[in-house]
């Protein structure tokens, strides 16, 4: 049932744009508007690239301030841009003074300076205000992401009060998320928390003070890494958090939406460089929207890198040109040498930069992740070895090289997993990104260190070698 609902929904988000487009070109403008206020602003925005330039300045000038603004937060950048570039003022005056706060401050990190200056005039004091604060933080940071937009309370305040204040405060079209409501002193320092749903439930002469509870775990720095306030949220199952400054005052909040847009682009940007792609700062490829040129430019680089480094591997060959032309057979097994350590370095990378990435590996406790993982690399290097050594035997029936392929497998194993190790590690250290030195770099390494470690132990166990 449920799949059929989801076919039956995808369907239906598909329909609309041809319904749209032919209502407009009827000049129907009133269906229209009654039409996309029934559609989800993200589906609209999804469908944005399916209609015309001029489509898309009516369309956007059809929808209520309120959808006009979830739209334009759904859209990319460059999307955006045109809107702006194509709208009166009083249109972009709305657009931007309803916008969230972090949401407008990501926009206006990306404008010009003289687009800017422009805008500002045509917004409120205090969002200008908001704005040139938000924008002083660096990017990947607590305060680059949070909103600025929260109701404080007293803690001397009754219950009954205190939703009177939320009210008075908030309006019925207000997008301000009040799961969570902070209490502060007179000089904004944090206090405590109240869920809304105890405020509610309390007695009305409740004091606030005896609802609340305490922020110390999940409070944030304004400067913290984002993953560190991912880490929070996932540790203590938050919907929202408080950022404060070095003094403990509140000055923002973070919310669930934000963070998740911060693991999937975290996430995204971690799979693009483990696939060795430009990770785009976390920008998902959409086939939908993508060009040539897009993947030839997040593709392109690594692979020349990579190419270049891999030249290494027929500079190798070359050097033991010599050893093979004197025992042929070595050259059976030399793809499932270097494809096994390829892969049992991948292995051992990828879990180590998942457990950098959820904080399970950190360098409290590198020392056990490494014997751990060493232990193990021992134990897969004889299984495989033995695997490898029978293999050799029936398919060459020669002993000795049995012995130099099972003995290399053991060893190439070896190397593949320390590497898999050892570079997430030492990126961290040095402050580079983990994800950077995993997979295919990790194979490289393996490739030309274990055809050398092949080919001198062959030199020392082959006689026709000595």
């Amino acid at each position: 049932m449920m799949k059929k609902n989801n076919r039956k929904k995808v369907s239906m988000t598909a329909l609309f744009v041809p319904e749209i487009r032919a209502l407009l070109a009827e000049k129907n403008f009133s269906e229209v508007k009654a039409l996309l206020s029934k559609i989800p602003s993200v589906d609209v925005a999804e469908r944005w690239h399916n209609f015309s330039d001029q489509e898309k300045v009516l369309i956007f000038k059809l929808l209520s301030i309120r959808l006009a603004v979830e739209v334009f937060e759904a859209l990319k950048f460059e999307d955006q841009s045109f809107l702006l570039n194509n709208l009166d003022n009083v249109n972009i005056s709305q657009v931007l003074n309803e916008m969230s706060p972090d949401d407008r401050a990501n926009l206006f990190k990306d404008l010009p300076p003289k687009v800017i200056k422009k805008f500002f005039k045509l917004m409120k004091k205090e969002e200008v205000e908001d704005v040139r604060e938000l924008m002083t933080y660096e990017e990947g940071t607590a305060g680059a992401v949070m909103t600025t937009d929260y109701v404080e309370l007293r803690k001397e305040m009754t219950a009954r009060a205190a939703i009177l204040k939320l009210q008075d405060t908030l309006s019925f079209d207000d997008d301000l998320d009040i799961s969570s409501i902070y209490v502060t002193d007179n000089e904004h320092r944090l206090l405590g928390i109240v869920e809304l749903q105890d405020l509610v439930k309390a007695p009305a002469d409740m004091l606030i003070k005896d609802i609340m509870e305490s922020t110390d775990f999940i409070k944030i720095n304004e400067y913290a890494p984002n993953e560190e306030a991912a880490q929070i949220f996932k540790r203590y199952d938050l919907i929202d958090a408080p950022i404060v400054d070095d003094n403990d005052e509140l000055i923002g909040v973070i919310t669930v939406d934000d963070i998740v847009d911060i693991m999937d682009r975290e996430a995204t940007k971690e799979i693009y460089e483990v696939g060795k792609m430009t990770a785009g700062e976390g920008k998902i490829i959409r086939y939908a929207t993508a060009t040539v040129k897009e993947l030839v430019s997040r593709r392109a680089g690594w692979l020349m890198f990579l190419l270049v480094f891999d030249f290494l591997t027929g500079t190798v060959l070359k050097t033991f040109q010599h050893t093979l032309s004197n025992v042929v057979a070595l050259v059976f097994f030399i793809p499932m040498l270097l494809d096994t350590g390829g892969n049992a370095g991948a292995q051992s990378s990828i879990t180590v930069i998942r457990g950098l990435a959820t904080g399970d590996v950190t360098f409290d406790n590198f020392k056990r992740v490494i014997k751990i993982e060493l232990l193990s690399a021992v134990f897969m290097g004889i299984i495989v070895g033995v695997m490898a050594f029978v293999r050799a035997v029936l398919l060459q029936s020669d002993m000795l090289v049995a012995v130099v392929v099972g003995m290399t497998m053991f060893l190439i194993v070896l190397l593949a997993i320390c590497m898999g190790i050892s570079l997430p590690l030492l990126s961290k250290k040095f402050g580079l990104d983990p994800a950077v030195l995993a997979g295919p770099i990790t194979t490289s390494v393996v490739d030309v260190i274990g055809l050398i470690i092949y080919f001198k132990v062959a030199q020392m166990l082959l006689p026709a070698l000595q």
